[in-house]
């Protein structure tokens, strides 16, 4: 009897289409799944905070920026991987609830910057420390040095490919 949903689909496979090598089927199709039960723990945080997974990542990224905690619209596309357009409707929701505030650019008057407020620190704050521990307790269901080398084996993947960071 197969021990998981994966190899169920996998001895379904074997069993319609013996001649084909489904083995990929359990390392991508078990990856992709713990993808998504792994974003639904981690959003549950988010949530906790009123913040959406994607508000988060702005927050996160304004607070790595270091003091005084600001970026240009742009370069926060490029350090959360999305688009300036999903920037700007994030930026425009956390705006709202007073966590970050944009004004132009002194270097370029064309240029708008975002900022996080006092409000917004405190929030990422928060909400980064639980984030963290909620990511420890995911985390400890691996050994110490299961937990390693897959860290090892999914950075020499991802290096393959993301696109590199410039």
């Amino acid at each position: 009897m197969p021990s998981d949903h994966v190899a169920r689909l996998q001895a379904e496979w074997a069993l319609t289409r013996p001649e084909l090598d489904v083995s990929p089927v359990g390392v991508i199709g078990r990856l992709h799944r713990l993808a998504a039960a792994l974003t639904e723990e981690l959003v549950a945080v988010y949530r906790e905070y009123g913040l959406s997974e994607g508000e988060f990542d702005v927050l996160s990224a304004l607070r790595r920026a270091g003091a005084p905690y600001e970026r240009a619209p742009g370069e926060l596309a490029k350090h959360t991987m999305v688009t300036t357009s999903a920037i700007t409707k994030r930026i425009d929701r956390l705006e709202t609830a007073g966590f970050v505030r944009r004004w132009q650019s002194e270097d370029d008057g064309r240029g708008r910057v975002v900022g996080l407020t006092a409000a917004g620190v405190a929030l990422i704050d928060r909400a980064f420390e639980h984030h963290l521990s909620n990511e420890k307790r995911l985390l400890a269901e691996l050994e110490p040095a299961e937990a390693q080398a897959l860290e090892t084996i999914l950075t020499k993947w991802l290096s393959v490919h993301e696109v590199p960071q410039e």
